[in-house]
C-alpha cells in the first residue's frame, strides 16, 4: 500500500501529508520497515520522527500516541533561520577562536589545537568549515567580521570556485569545443577522427600519449621521452600524426591538459583540426578511457613511464591492436582499419 507521491514532488523532509500516513499506519500496527517502504524513506528517518514527535498519553504515562498535526507543529518550530550556531552558542570556544585568529593561526590549526586540548569537551569541538563559516556568512555574528584580515588569504569575503562563466581561459589560442565537432565523428561513421589522452607516471614526471581511432579502434602510443610539457609534447604528437595519411586525420578530440597549449601550431603543421571536450567529462572520449584502462595493464600506475622506450610502445600498441573486440565483431582494430585503407584505395 504505497502511498502516492504528493504532486509537489519528493521533498528533502517529512510534510504533514506524510505524518498523516505515518499515523494511520501506526493504528494499523505496520512496522517502521512497512512505512518507510511505503514513502519512499529510509526506516531510520521514520523512526527518528515517531521516537521525537511522538508524546505521552497524559502526564506522567508511560504510554505515547503520535499526532500528526502536532508532530508537524513541532518540526515546523525547530526549523525557523538562521539559528545561532556551535560557535555563537559557546562564548569559551568563541573566545578561543578569535583569540587564536589575532595570531594568525589558520582555521585548520585551531581546530587540531582544540581537539587535542579539550579530548573529552565536544562541544569544544568545530571543524574548519564551521570557523569559515562563522567568518563569511553573513548574519551570523559569531566571530568578528575583522578577523579575516589575520587568515592566509587576507580576503574579506569568500571566493567561489569552480564557476564555469568566470574561469579563466585555459590556453592563449581559443579552444574549439566538442559541440562543434562534425556530426560524422560521433556517429563513427567516417575513418580518421581520433580521441587523445596522456597516460602519467609516479608524480606526473613522466607520461605516454594514447591515441584512439574512434571508428577501428586502432591505437597509437605517443613517445615522450622529454617529457609532457607543452613544447615538447606537441612535436612528438605532430611527429606521431604525420605518419598517418591525410585522409585519416580528420579531426582530434581531446581533454583540457596543460600539454595541449600549443593545439593551434600542431593542427596547423598537420592541417587537422582540434577539438576539446567540457571539463570533468571523460566519458566524451569513451574509446580513450577504455584503451588507457587496458594500457594500464602494460603501463601500471606509480611507475616511471619514461623507461619504456619507442620500440617498447610499439610492440603494445601493436599487441592491442591485434586483440578481437566485441564492438567490431570480433574483428581486431587492425583488421578493420586494414579494410578501410584498402576500400579507400579503389
Amino acid at each position: 500500500m504505497r502511498r502516492p507521491i504528493s504532486p509537489d514532488g519528493p521533498s528533502r523532509y517529512l510534510r504533514e501529508a506524510d505524518r498523516l500516513h505515518i499515523a494511520d499506519r501506526l493504528i494499523e500496527k505496520a512496522s517502521i520497515r512497512q512505512i518507510a517502504a511505503e514513502l519512499g524513506r529510509s526506516p531510520s528517518t521514520i523512526s527518528r520522527e515517531i521516537r521525537r514527535n511522538g508524546v505521552p498519553v497524559r502526564a506522567g504515562s508511560s504510554q505515547w500516541v503520535y499526532r500528526p498535526h502536532a508532530a508537524q507543529s513541532r518540526a515546523e518550530a525547530r526549523r525557523p533561520r538562521p539559528k545561532t550556531g556551535k560557535i555563537g552558542q559557546n562564548p569559551e570556544l568563541r573566545d578561543f577562536i578569535q583569540r587564536h585568529l589575532e595570531q594568525r593561526w589558520s582555521p585548520e590549526q585551531i581546530c587540531q589545537v582544540l581537539r587535542a586540548r579539550f579530548p573529552d569537551r565536544p562541544e569544544m569541538h568545530v571543524t574548519h568549515e564551521t570557523i569559515y563559516q562563522a567568518l563569511y556568512v553573513q548574519g551570523r555574528g559569531e566571530l568578528r567580521r575583522e578577523l579575516t584580515s589575520a587568515l592566509r588569504t587576507g580576503r574579506a569575503r569568500r571566493r567561489p570556485h569552480r564557476q564555469a562563466h568566470k574561469r579563466q581561459p585555459r590556453f592563449t589560442a581559443p579552444m574549439v569545443m566538442i559541440s562543434d565537432r562534425p556530426a560524422e565523428a560521433a556517429d563513427r561513421a567516417v575513418p580518421g577522427h581520433w580521441e587523445g589522452d596522456c597516460i602519467v607516471g609516479a608524480g606526473h614526471r613522466s607520461a605516454i600519449g594514447t591515441l584512439v581511432e574512434r571508428t577501428t579502434r586502432f591505437t597509437m602510443l605517443v613517445h615522450l621521452p622529454n617529457g609532457h610539457r607543452a613544447e615538447h609534447f606537441h612535436q612528438a604528437l605532430t611527429a606521431t600524426i604525420s605518419q598517418l595519411p591525410p585522409h585519416l586525420r580528420r579531426s582530434l578530440t581531446w581533454d583540457q591538459g596543460n600539454e595541449m597549449a600549443g593545439h593551434q601550431l600542431f593542427s596547423t603543421a598537420v592541417n587537422m583540426p582540434v577539438y576539446f571536450c567540457n571539463p570533468a567529462s571523460p566519458w566524451q572520449r569513451g574509446s580513450n578511457e577504455n584503451t588507457n584502462g587496458l594500457l594500464r595493464q602494460y603501463f601500471p600506475k606509480g611507475t616511471d613511464l619514461s623507461l619504456h622506450s619507442r620500440e617498447h610502445l610499439d610492440t603494445v600498441a601493436a599487441e592491442l591492436n591485434s586483440r578481437p573486440r566485441k564492438t567490431l565483431g570480433w574483428e581486431t582494430p587492425a583488421e578493420r582499419l586494414s579494410k578501410l585503407l584498402a576500400t579507400t584505395r579503389k
